[in-house]
């Protein structure tokens, strides 16, 4: 992975969430070194969305072009996800605003990532560390990502912490995941359960009604964020959208390609991970996240 030494900033406004949030490398230029699928573009002041490799945190602002308006999942555990994303980067006087921005004290803080590419966003998918962890090479080096490295990331602590979903994806070297994937089943696996796996209804099944159903602060129920937000775009593409009787079929037609790990043969269509009840009112994933690798970002 190459690395690259610079700073997280929050200001003005900022609405990161547990899982991205903007860095300003200390050499722009940097930013022309990082390959992938789309060319990362910083803004004048140098800064571009650093979207953190192997995790996903519950969406706190979600919307698609064309589907709807933004939505969020139940706030609590996205809440707290952003809050420890930016403890473990080294951020104090952190306060969450109701309508969804971030202040900070101070508004920068030294850091460095490791990231094997941008996706098809433009966003740069990295490890993030604090700048009290000392980087292996300089910046504009490549090194190779060992276990004892990866835990020191801030990725690592949100799994460890229970606060975000294992979300593989190519780029991500096997025995990487599983460190990932080993944190994740020691959180789900305490007593009580770490985190929002007290609550996580995706492999246990989720009652759907409505949209509601999904982002209400209340009643809502927590799944996968990678769910949430097919099921979000599906409830929000038509007028008055309840029923789950057409979710299959929508899936079907995304194409998405994923492979169950080790060694699983490639799938098409995220509709081969889902049950829906013969009711059409429960929705679930049996297979839970860290098993499987998905194909497109």
């Amino acid at each position: 992975m190459l690395l690259i030494k610079g700073s997280f900033r929050v200001d003005g406004g900022a609405e990161p969430d547990g899982d991205t949030l903007p860095f300003i490398p200390d050499d722009v230029a940097d930013w022309k070194l990082v390959g992938g699928r789309a060319p990362v573009v910083p803004k004048a002041d140098g800064r571009a969305a650093v979207r953190l490799e192997g995790v996903d945190a519950l969406e706190t602002h979600y919307r698609k072009p064309g589907y709807g308006p933004e939505r969020r999942q139940p706030k609590e555990f996205g809440r707290q996800a952003t809050k420890a994303l930016l403890v473990h980067l080294g951020f104090t006087g952190i306060d969450l605003h109701e309508n969804g921005t971030v202040t900070t004290e101070p508004v920068q803080v030294p850091a460095f990532i490791l990231t094997s590419g941008a996706d098809a966003y433009g966003r740069c998918i990295a490890l993030a560390f604090a700048g009290s962890v000392r980087p292996p090479v300089y910046s504009g080096y490549e090194v190779t990502v060992d276990q004892a490295l990866i835990k020191k990331s801030a990725n690592y602590r949100l799994v460890e912490d229970g606060l975000a979903y294992p979300m593989f994806y190519p780029g991500l070297p096997g025995y990487l995941r599983d460190v990932l994937r080993d944190a994740a089943r020691a959180a789900r696996s305490e007593s009580p359960p770490k985190g929002l796996w007290a609550v996580d209804k995706t492999v246990e099944g989720a009652l759907i009604a409505d949209i509601g159903s999904i982002t209400d602060d209340e009643t809502g129920v927590v799944i996968l964020p990678k769910l949430f937000r097919r099921l979000k775009d599906y409830l929000d593409s038509g007028a008055d959208t309840t029923s789950l009787a057409g979710f299959s079929a929508y899936l079907a037609g995304a194409a998405d390609e994923y492979r169950f790990l080790p060694d699983g043969k490639t799938q098409t269509g995220l509709h081969r991970l889902i049950r829906i009840s013969e009711d059409g009112k429960t929705l679930r994933m049996p297979r839970p996240s860290d098993e499987i690798l998905f194909l497109d970002k």
